[in-house]
């Protein structure tokens, strides 16, 4: 299991460099991100921080190609039909840029068909409910069949990291380390350890 977080204090990004954990970054972050670790590029849609697409496109292009595990399509949280929709002409430009394309699955995607061959990576988003029910689980499967890497979004306790390794997450991120982030690392940290097991990155 690899986790995404902010690359917020100097010992955070110690950490990254050490390859203990991987660095999020999004277009209003701001923080500079290490030298020579692996980041994934969260587009900012959940919450406030989308600038919108032309911008987002053109920070996307701004990213180290070879250090991203992946950049994520626009989507509409909590919404399927509205994010198939969004994400879709995006996919293969992320493509395009050298950067593996993520997909999120969001509330009623069990109810349409699933674009497997445009995307390399299922992100798991949604509402809680839904991403810790059958129908994201299913999906989970599905895409592990596939051989596709999965991530799982909004990871803050141990018990949720545990959740998304036993369903069979290849990573996920969270806002753990945001609050009290030199605090929270050796917590983590610990957490990471408890879950540890081989992955398609090792």
């Amino acid at each position: 299991m690899r986790y995404f977080a902010n690359p917020s204090t100097p010992r955070v990004r110690e950490a990254m460099q050490a390859g203990l954990i991987d660095c999020i970054v999004t277009p209003k972050q701001g923080n500079r991100i290490p030298e020579g670790v692996w980041i994934c590029a969260d587009n900012g849609c959940f919450g406030k921080g989308y600038p919108g697409d032309d911008a987002w496109w053109a920070w996307l292009q701004t990213l180290p190609a070879t250090r991203c595990r992946f950049a994520v399509a626009p989507d509409v949280v909590g919404d399927a039909v509205a994010t198939l929709e969004r994400s879709r002409p995006w996919l293969e430009r992320i493509r395009s840029l050298g950067i593996p394309a993520a997909f999120v699955a969001q509330n009623g995607l069990e109810h349409m068909p699933v674009p497997w061959d445009e995307f390399d990576v299922l992100f798991i988003g949604g509402d809680t409910e839904w991403k810790l029910g059958a129908h994201a689980r299913a999906l989970i499967t599905e895409a592990k069949e596939r051989g596709k890497w999965v991530h799982m979004g909004r990871v803050n306790s141990e018990k949720r990291l545990l959740y998304a390794t036993h369903a069979g997450c290849d990573s996920a991120d969270g806002t753990f380390l945001a609050f009290g982030p030199d605090k929270n690392l050796p917590i983590l940290e610990r957490w990471l350890r408890s879950v540890a097991q081989p992955t398609l990155w090792g």
